[in-house]
């Protein structure tokens, strides 16, 4: 299944107390859950003013309905097409 990158602009992002991401994480957790294998949350990157998630997913329409049914924003998605490292110049 592809994966994807999604940006999510969230003024004061990086100000989020631990219990602010825990229930967030919940949130999308039960959502993931209820929609099946068809979605994977994978991890999320947190900045100042926005959010970055990986997730594995049939296609770009799951990503947003899981973020419709859990009301988070999207700014933009984008579907990983390679994945390069350190290890790729070798």
């Amino acid at each position: 299944m592809p994966k994807y990158i999604i940006e999510r602009e969230i003024p004061g992002a990086g100000s989020l107390t631990p219990q602010d991401l825990q229930a967030i994480s919940q949130k999308s957790c039960a959502i993931v859950n209820s929609m099946g294998s068809s979605i994977q949350w994978l991890e999320s990157y947190v900045t100042d003013d926005k959010v970055y998630c990986l997730y594995i997913a049939p296609d770009e329409a799951a990503i947003r309905t899981h973020a419709e049914q859990g009301d988070f924003p999207v700014t933009h998605v984008a579907q990983v097409r390679s994945v390069i490292d350190p290890t790729t110049a070798e």
